[in-house]
């Protein structure tokens, strides 16, 4: 074949010839005109690349419209670029940092004399639209790291940034009109394809997270594919502002925080109610699939941490103290303690496989910007569990791990997603362990028939892990239990039990979250649930309301029987009306409001206005307090 034309290879495997240094643009054009107008960019054997990248060689590739991941990715990370030319016009002496993708949008850290309020975001945004009705083309040009330096020699941000580019790497710059930006793109044709975009806010932030460098302002903006997408998406805000767990946590009087204890969380009694609750049914759950709860202390030596590894890990993110001349720290997590108690005792094949459980306590220490009410917080409850097996048992207990999580996100109303995370860059062991441990995870996926995506190396450094993603009510995603195989920590604490050749071998520890952090699941329910949870998990599940004083007698009558089947019961006996108390009472979200007068007493009757409903209808008492046993016991979810 001619040095002059190559094989290009499409998504569906079929392949056509076409003329070396053709654009993704051109071969777009060949397929429709409809095609290279919805184009926004395209790969390259796998690799993103602009639609005008010359294309030199055989290649792979694909073509990507705005709705897709790859195109809108593009088009988020072309408007940072967009928002940081319409700053540069408005403030030629702004200098800048980075401008990268995220949920929904994209942020920009700047150098600024000038504070940016609220309304210069309105101006800034002004300029954006402007410069999208301009149209200028976005150029990518290869220049060497001496004009590079030349090109920015005034903006000490990006001559940083220039200096870590490995030296095999290209140095990369994309222009549009007069503005250009270093930047490994890639980015969308021209300025045209950026639409539907907001400024949302302007917050402080480190240069490089880093707090020992200069503080820079940081614009965050969201960007859609389109204008209906972006409405939804400020619709989706509203929502999850009628659901923010900090709000409801307020109003529902669930827990607290205090300036004496920055990040550590105070449950008041309704929340401790859910808390006991949560953890009262997984420990049932628990103890049905043979796991022994255990307790470990909440300060250990540091030579402990240093021995597991997680010295090198977290000691930026610990806690620590000196008692008789040592150094102790408080805990991050606990399967260290339950290493030691594994230990303490020897074990025959025949004992294991041993499942080991505890709800610890944990403490890392968070940057106080990074605190976020219950989701991000400096001390809180795992419910961790670490299951010590043979070889041979791993992938069953694997499978069983991920049958009780299930089990528990069934309850809940969850759906998930599976996350298979790999081998991370400061992985700790040998690598045949580590392929190994990988290969056991991926078949059990398999085996059950679970869908599953690959995260590469975002591996524990022990070892490799399948995480579980849940879905709330509004389809935002939390990572939360997570199945860990390790085959370092036994090492590292020399743990052996008898095989059946009466020989010393290693045992393998799995370790397991089904909650994650009870604490921030706790936020996470709030939210998915806005407030309203189910009756088994439900504070107060029933408020009893009368309607004079002559019936306060059936009151107590109706209180004493729900108590005594340990229904969690309320009274409103004030002297206000009845439809305030009526409607107090379903801003508490209580599940169940008894409403108690003649008709109810004469008849040992109970007139019930169930959370959301608007009707009220009448049934025994008796009828009641079988109906809501039932419910509590069946987890029904409202």
């Amino acid at each position: 074949m001619s040095n002059q034309v190559i094989n290009i290879q499409f998504p569906d495997g079929q392949q056509q010839v076409f003329t070396k240094g053709v654009t993704l643009t051109e071969i777009a054009q060949t397929i429709s005109p409809a095609l290279r107008k919805k184009a926004i960019a395209g790969s390259a054997n796998g690799t993103i690349i602009d639609l005008t990248r010359p294309i030199v060689e055989d290649t792979q590739i694909a073509l990507y419209d705005a709705s897709s991941k790859e195109g809108i990715n593009v088009i988020r990370h072309s408007s940072a670029h967009l928002l940081a030319q319409a700053v540069k016009r408005l403030y030629p002496d702004a200098r800048f940092g980075i401008g990268p993708v995220i949920d929904n949008g994209f942020y920009y850290d700047i150098d600024l004399a000038h504070p940016l309020v609220p309304a210069d975001l309105i101006q800034i945004e002004k300029m954006m639209k402007k410069i999208v009705q301009e149209n200028s083309p976005i150029v990518r040009r290869e220049v060497t790291r001496k004009e590079a330096q030349q090109l920015f020699a005034h903006d000490a941000l990006k001559l940083e940034l220039l200096a870590d580019i490995p030296e095999h790497e290209k140095v990369t710059v994309y222009e549009q009109g007069e503005f250009y930006d270093l930047c490994r793109g890639p980015h969308v044709p021209s300025t045209g394809k950026l639409q539907h975009f907001k400024l949302m806010h302007v917050s402080g932030a480190y240069w490089r997270g880093d707090s020992k460098n200069q503080m820079l302002q940081r614009i965050y903006g969201v960007a859609f594919a389109s204008k209906e997408e972006l409405a939804q998406y400020f619709v989706f805000l509203e929502e999850a502002e009628k659901r923010n767990h900090r709000k409801l946590g307020k109003e529902l009087e669930l827990f607290m925080f205090s300036e004496e204890a920055p990040g550590m969380p105070f449950y008041l009694a309704n929340g401790q109610i859910i808390r006991n609750e949560l953890e009262s049914y997984l420990r049932q759950l628990q103890a049905k699939y043979d796991y022994h709860e255990v307790r470990t202390p909440l300060m250990m030596n540091q030579r402990l941490w240093e021995q597991s590894g997680h010295w090198d890990h977290y000691k930026d993110n610990m806690y620590f103290t000196h008692v008789d001349d040592q150094s102790f720290a408080l805990k991050p997590m606990n399967c260290p303690g339950h290493m030691l108690i594994f230990k303490n005792d020897l074990h025959s094949y025949r004992d294991l496989p041993i499942r080991m459980a505890e709800f610890g306590q944990v403490h890392r220490h968070e940057f106080s910007g990074a605190l976020n009410g219950l989701l991000r917080v400096r001390t809180f409850c795992q419910d961790d569990a670490h299951i010590f097996v043979t070889p041979q048992q791993i992938e069953k207990e694997i499978a069983l791990a991920l049958k009780i999580i299930d089990e528990v996100y069934k309850v809940f109303g969850f759906q998930y997603d599976i996350e298979l995370s790999t081998r991370p860059a400061d992985f700790m062991g040998d690598l045949e362990l580590w392929d190994q441990a990988e290969e056991a995870l991926e078949n059990v996926l398999n085996h059950l028939g679970l869908p599953f995506t690959i995260n590469e190396g975002d591996g524990a450094f022990y070892g490799p892990k399948i995480d579980i993603h849940i879905k709330d009510a509004i389809h935002r995603s939390h990572q939360c239990a997570t199945v860990q195989l390790d085959f370092q920590l036994p090492e590292k604490f020399d743990l052996t039990y008898i095989n059946e050749q009466n020989e010393k071998v290693r045992p393998v520890v799995i370790h397991r979250a089904v909650f994650g952090s009870i604490d921030r699941f706790l936020g996470i329910l709030i939210e998915h649930f806005g407030g309203v949870f189910p009756t088994w998990l439900a504070p107060k599940q029933v408020q009893i309301i009368g309607v004079a004083d002559q019936h306060q007698e059936y009151v107590q009558q109706v209180v004493k029987a729900l108590r005594k089947d340990q229904i969690r019961v309320g009274i409103d006996n004030r002297s206000e009306k009845l439809g305030k108390k009526i409607r107090e009472a379903q801003m508490k979200k209580i599940p169940y409001i008894l409403v108690l007068g003649d008709r109810e007493k004469d008849q040992q009757y109970v007139t019930i206005r169930k959370h959301g409903e608007q009707s009220l209808h009448e049934m025994p008492l008796l009828q009641f307090m079988d109906n809501i046993k039932k419910e509590i016991k069946q987890k029904a979810i409202l």
